[in-house]
């Protein structure tokens, strides 16, 4: 049976509005390869839409169905846990869009959540208010836990980044959503209609991408052309099955054709 394969975007496929080089030509793998694949990222700005017409701007053909993002993932949590709620949102089109399809309002009057998410605009104001939803009662979630992402231009602030004002001022930590939560990688698995066992996750993170790939049972693929470098992984506790320098080496043959094996 062909592998599936979960990945990354941001620092795996590309960095910021550039293609990561041979990002294509492992896409174009997949495909032959007849393999399953999904593109989960933990960015919730863009819509997947917007996905597929950026990566159709970098030269990669794909459909919508082929991305899923903590902005997707963050608004069916909701609607699960309090279906037609309204939220006070920081964040871009990609959440707001989310919210509004399963129902969700947008507030600054009583919400029942304090939602955030990525956004180039952000300000003093928006924590001001986000603190005082949480502290008359709204609970507080964010999309993913990353502090940074990867540009063309280097590291710019993420999501982690923009709640710690928040927590730190309402003392109140925000659930979660994205990676390393197992909640999203089930929802992936669940479309692929795949197992754990016959999965890849690759990613450019080891504290969101290889964590949640180890403790879903996935095979794990380090790349290094975005977050993590090779002088940092001596700090974690746990290595991934495989380090790759780029997208570009991992031959979904290969690892379909081998059995697990542990980087040195």
């Amino acid at each position: 049976m062909p592998k599936s394969f979960i990945s990354d975007m941001d620092g795996v496929v590309y960095k910021g509005n550039q293609l990561v080089p041979g990002a294509d030509e492992f896409v174009e793998k997949l495909k032959r390869g007849g393999h399953k694949f999904l593109f989960l990222t933990n960015n919730s700005r863009h819509t997947p839409l917007d996905l597929r017409r950026k990566m159709k701007d970098l030269g990669i053909e794909l459909e919508e169905k082929h991305f899923y993002t903590s902005a997707l993932a963050t608004a069916a949590f909701l609607n699960m846990q309090k279906p037609k709620g309204s939220a006070y949102v920081i964040g871009d089109a990609g959440l707001t869009k989310a919210l509004y399809d399963v129902g969700y309002s947008i507030t600054e009057r009583n919400p029942d959540y304090v939602v955030v998410g990525e956004t180039l605009n952000y300000n003093f104001e928006q924590i001001q208010k986000a603190i005082f939803f949480i502290e008359r009662g709204a609970r507080f979630i964010a999309t993913n836990p990353d502090l940074t992402g990867p540009t063309e231009h280097g590291i710019m602030p993420a999501c982690g980044a923009l709640t710690a004002p928040i927590e730190r001022a309402s003392r109140r930590k925000p659930y979660y959503i994205g990676k390393p939560n197992a909640l999203m990688m089930r929802i992936a698995l669940r479309m692929l209609g795949d197992h754990s066992e016959n999965t890849v996750m690759i990613g450019d993170r080891m504290d969101t991408d290889i964590v949640a790939g180890l403790e879903t049972g996935l095979t794990t693929c380090l790349v290094l052309t975005g977050v993590t470098s090779p002088e940092a992984l001596k700090y974690f506790p746990y290595r991934p099955d495989y380090i790759f320098d780029s997208i570009k080496d991992i031959d979904p043959e290969d690892l379909a054709a081998n059995a697990r094996e542990k980087t040195a």
